[in-house]
């Protein structure tokens, strides 16, 4: 019985795990440093209400894939990646599938991969056993990109069905742990176009400490996801709202203080496990 235990114990360790992926980009050039292949996972619990891939939101479904796979495709495209480039992992809400990334990324680094994780957040608590898992995924993760959907709670909770307190408080402890990140903010007219969130969200990323905050980009909200709505039969919640206007986008970035933040012109990934 013991030698049963054994083995059925050996072949856990051995399972694989597998991560539900939507899709892949292989030549991504907006999804962190460099050039990046773009692992784009299924699986998110909030609903913005300008989300353009709702297509992503459903759980455990997609392609199955394992860490090995999803590297030994990458590797055909690292010719390209320069000294920045490498692996990011989006979504979705990329956290949702935490135990994939933490493979991937522990696996990649070993092979002295640059890794790049793009959440929004939500699923992040400090309790076990999340906590544990993420303190070990920034361990192995050179740079976040971070996408603050709106900086007062209620209004996040308007806008995604979730406050964002848990949110702020991941960003804190990057922050406090030296983690490297982008700042991301979609500009929605009527929803975040509003130069009192903005100046407090300017303001709230301007004190954040130990200068990990490389980039602050301003995303202007576009409609290009409206289709899918509409073939999938989901109301959408935006319906005859616009693009932001050039000169909107320009005072979101004023406010947000965008050019202050230009560490990502020398960032370099860290070495090699």
């Amino acid at each position: 019985m013991a030698n049963s235990k054994v083995t059925q114990t050996e072949q856990s360790k051995e399972t694989p795990v597998i991560g539900y992926v939507h899709s892949i980009e292989t030549f991504g050039s907006v999804d962190g440093p460099g050039i990046r292949y773009v692992a784009f996972l299924q699986g998110c619990h909030m609903r913005c209400q300008y989300c353009h891939n709702p297509d992503t939101w459903k759980l455990n479904v997609g392609d199955k894939m394992t860490a090995d796979e999803i590297l030994e495709d990458a590797q055909k495209y690292r010719a390209f990646w320069g000294k920045t480039g490498g692996i990011t992992v989006s979504g979705g809400e990329s956290l949702v599938q935490i135990d994939f990334i933490l493979d991937l990324f522990e696996k990649a680094k070993a092979m002295d991969i640059s890794t790049c994780l793009d959440t929004s957040g939500q699923p992040f608590t400090r309790e076990q056993p999340f906590f544990d898992k993420f303190e070990r995924l920034m361990a192995v993760t050179d740079i976040s990109l971070v996408d603050i959907k709106h900086i007062n709670s209620a209004e996040h909770k308007k806008l995604t069905q979730y406050g964002n307190e848990n949110i702020l408080d991941m960003i804190q402890y990057m922050a406090a742990n030296h983690h490297d990140m982008w700042i991301r903010h979609v500009l929605v007219p009527q929803r975040t176009d509003n130069d009192k969130y903005l100046a407090e969200l300017g303001d709230y990323i301007a004190k954040i400490p130990n200068n990990v905050v490389q980039k602050v980009e301003v995303l202007p909200y576009h409609t290009l996801g409206v289709k899918k709505y509409h073939e999938m039969k989901i109301k959408y919640r935006l319906e005859g709202i616009e693009s932001p206007t050039p000169d909107r986008v320009a005072n979101a970035e004023k406010l947000l203080r965008t050019k202050d933040y230009t560490g990502y012109k020398t960032w370099m990934p860290l070495p090699k496990l």
